[in-house]
C-alpha cells in the first residue's frame, strides 16, 4: 500500500519530521527563507494528503478546491488567518496550528522589543557605529523608564497573560482589552480590564497581541494614535493589518505618540526604503516573534506530529476546526 504523501512548504530540520516519515512519502521545499512559490504549491496539493505551511502561504479557496485527497494542513504557527478555514471545513480538511509551545518565547520578544524602543537601544547602537558618540551628556540618549509605569495589552491570550507576567515584575500597572474578560489573569496578575477606548487614552505602552479578524483589521487608526497619550509608546507583536501603517506614521512624524516598537507589517518582507524603519524613534525587527532555536524545533515537531495524527486517524494535539473530527 502506498504511503499518504504530504508537502513541506518550507526546509525544516530532518530531525523535528521523524514522526511524519514513518507514515508519509514527504517531499520538502528545499530553501528556508525563499517561499515555495505559488504554482508549485498548487501542483503539490493535486495529490498532497496533508501540507505543513507557513504564515507567508496563502491557502485559500482556490488552493483548497484543488487539493482532492487532501486530509490536513498543519500551519507552523499559532495564527491561520492565512487560511481560509471555512472552506477547508466544509471540505473535511482539518487545520492544525502549534499553540502554547510559543507562547512565553513570543512573550520575550514582545517584552524585549518594548524595552529596546523605550531606552532606545537600537538608535544608540547606531550612534556609536555611526561613529557620533564624542562626548557624555545628562540626557544623551536619554528614554523613557518602564518600571512603574501603566502598560495596556490588547488581546490577553496565553502571549498576553505572558506578557503581563513579565510586566509584573517591573512593577506595571496593567491594563487588558479582550473578547471576553479573563478573571483568572485579573487575580493572578492584578490586570484590570478596560474598553479599548480607555486602555489606548491610560497606558503608557500600548501592546497588541490581538489576533487577525475583521474586528481588529485597521483597529490602530488615525483616531486610536489620536487618544493615545504624546508619550505613549505602540507595540505591535501580531499580525501587521491590526495598524494603519500610514496613519502610524503620521503619528510618529507629528508627535502624537512617541515611538513604536513593530515585529510586523502589513506587507512582508518589507525592505529599507519603507517608511516607517527610517523614523528614529521606531524599532522595527522581521517578524521574529517565536524565533529562538529551541521554540522553532518545537513547532516544527508538533506540526509534523499534528499531521501524523491525522494521517492515522487519530485526533491531532491542536486543531482549529474541531468539528471535522466528528
Amino acid at each position: 500500500m502506498n504511503k499518504p504523501y504530504v508537502f513541506i512548504t518550507r526546509k525544516l530540520p530532518e530531525e523535528t519530521l521523524k514522526n511524519l516519515y514513518e507514515v508519509a512519502e514527504v517531499s520538502m521545499w528545499p530553501k528556508e527563507e525563499e517561499p515555495v512559490p505559488r504554482e508549485r504549491l498548487l501542483e503539490e496539493v493535486k495529490r498532497a494528503d496533508g501540507i505543513l505551511t507557513m504564515l507567508s502561504d496563502k491557502i485559500d479557496e482556490e488552493l483548497l478546491t484543488n487539493a482532492p485527497n487532501l486530509k490536513v494542513v498543519a500551519n507552523f504557527a499559532v495564527g491561520f488567518d492565512n487560511i481560509d478555514v471555512d472552506t477547508a471545513t466544509k471540505k473535511g480538511i482539518a487545520i492544525c496550528n502549534t499553540p502554547d509551545v510559543l507562547s512565553d518565547t513570543t512573550a520575550d520578544l514582545t517584552f524585549g522589543l518594548l524595552m529596546a524602543t523605550a531606552r532606545r537601544i537600537v538608535e544608540s547602537a547606531q550612534y556609536i557605529q555611526e561613529g557620533k558618540w564624542k562626548n557624555w551628556g545628562p540626557l544623551l540618549m536619554a528614554g523613557t523608564d518602564i518600571h512603574h509605569k501603566t502598560i495596556g495589552i490588547i488581546g490577553m491570550g496565553r502571549i498576553g497573560q505572558a506578557v503581563a507576567k513579565r510586566a509584573t515584575g517591573f512593577e506595571m500597572e496593567i491594563l487588558y482589552h479582550n473578547r471576553s474578560r479573563k478573571e483568572a489573569a485579573e487575580k493572578e496578575l492584578g490586570a484590570t480590564y478596560c474598553s479599548f477606548e480607555e486602555l489606548i487614552e491610560k497606558s503608557d505602552y500600548i501592546v497588541c497581541l490581538a489576533p487577525l479578524t475583521p474586528e481588529t483589521r485597521g483597529l490602530f487608526n488615525e483616531k486610536a494614535f489620536k487618544q493615545m497619550k504624546t508619550s505613549a509608546i505602540f507595540i505591535n507583536a501580531s499580525r501587521g493589518d491590526v495598524v494603519d501603517e500610514q496613519a502610524l506614521y503620521h503619528a510618529l512624524t507629528n508627535g502624537e505618540i512617541q515611538a513604536a516598537g513593530l515585529d510586523v507589517f502589513q506587507n512582508e518582507p518589507i525592505g529599507a526604503d519603507h517608511p516607517l524603519v527610517n523614523l528614529p524613534n521606531v524599532v522595527a525587527i522581521p517578524h521574529i516573534g517565536s524565533a529562538s532555536v529551541e521554540t522553532r524545533m518545537v513547532m516544527a515537531e508538533l506540526a509534523s506530529r499534528n499531521i501524523t495524527n491525522v494521517l492515522l486517524g487519530k485526533k491531532p494535539e491542536a486543531i482549529v476546526n474541531e468539528m471535522v473530527l466528528t
